[in-house]
């Protein structure tokens, strides 16, 4: 809560599409946890496409444009300039992202009755993601966890109305929110995907990536890099839910669902390895 009221704070007065922050306490006397109150945003989830967006091609294309340009006005943001400077630590981030992911899949073991992940082409993955890490980077902010689920649309057209849940939000490679854009694209090579709505119309993997580099003026040079790792790193993040259903933590109808999606993701990173290009 106090990491997503610093960043709502922070974004007032960019281009970015936020909801605006009313108020916070970092404080825990009141509720018994930190909270804070952001202004309400009118419109719909995108999960599913509402209509006519989920027929209309002409929609789908506006809506796409729309979100890649949210995404890249988040790359744009000067985050030492609004005071992001420490949001997170920019010193070796991105040769930390491969181990620091495999150890959260490891920590996974201590959870009661888990036996243990069954992701396809994980050491493949891991090894290919060690083995070709880009030389260079420039940090930037992440929103860290950018997909449909996490955009408001506005009621009256295709376009995004606000971005929600910054609590992964940090300082790092903005391509890694590009790669998960495209971990969660529609695309035709990887069809049939949890959370992953049927809008052929929205512009193809190769342009949002152009799109992305001409709105956000960031070199994606090395996205097919940024695109395996978000695979991987989201795969480890929902294969959490699958461990804690072991136990209990949640239901084993959401430690299905999300473990199978984590699955998909592997798979989805092992056919990138093989492809020379997006799209």
């Amino acid at each position: 809560m106090r990491r997503e009221a610093r960043v709502l704070t922070a974004l007032r007065g960019t281009d970015v599409p936020h909801p605006g922050l009313i108020a916070a306490c970092p404080e825990v006397d009141v509720l018994g946890a930190a909270f804070y109150l952001m202004e309400p945003i009118d419109g719909v989830s995108a999960l599913p496409l509402p209509e006519p967006i989920d027929t209309d091609p002409g929609c789908q294309r506006q809506l796409g444009e729309s979100m890649i340009e949210a995404l890249a006005a988040v790359a744009r943001v000067d985050h030492v300039k609004v005071g992001l400077r420490t949001l997170g630590n920019a010193d070796g981030w991105l040769a930390r992202q491969v181990g620091r992911w495999r150890a959260q899949l490891d920590s996974y073991g201590k959870i009661d009755q888990y036996p243990g992940p069954e992701l396809p082409h994980l050491d493949r993955v891991a090894a290919w993601l060690n083995d070709h890490m880009p030389a260079d980077w420039q940090p930037g902010l992440m929103h860290g966890d950018f997909h449909f689920g996490n955009v408001i649309i506005d009621r009256n057209q295709p376009r995004v109305a606000a971005i929600v849940d910054w609590e992964l939000a940090t300082i790092g490679s903005p391509l890694l929110d590009l790669g998960h854009l495209l971990a969660n694209w529609p695309d035709p090579d990887f069809p049939a995907r949890s959370g992953v709505p049927h809008a052929p119309a929205m512009p193809s993997p190769r342009e949002a990536v152009e799109l992305y580099a001409c709105a956000s003026g960031r070199d994606v040079t090395d996205i097919k890099w940024y695109s395996v790792l978000a695979c991987y790193r989201l795969g480890i993040i929902l294969e959490g839910s699958n461990a804690r259903a072991c136990a209990g933590h949640t239901t084993r109808e959401i430690g299905d669902t999300l473990g199978n999606r984590a699955k998909e993701l592997f798979e989805q990173a092992n056919v990138l390895l093989d492809s020379p290009t997006l799209g």
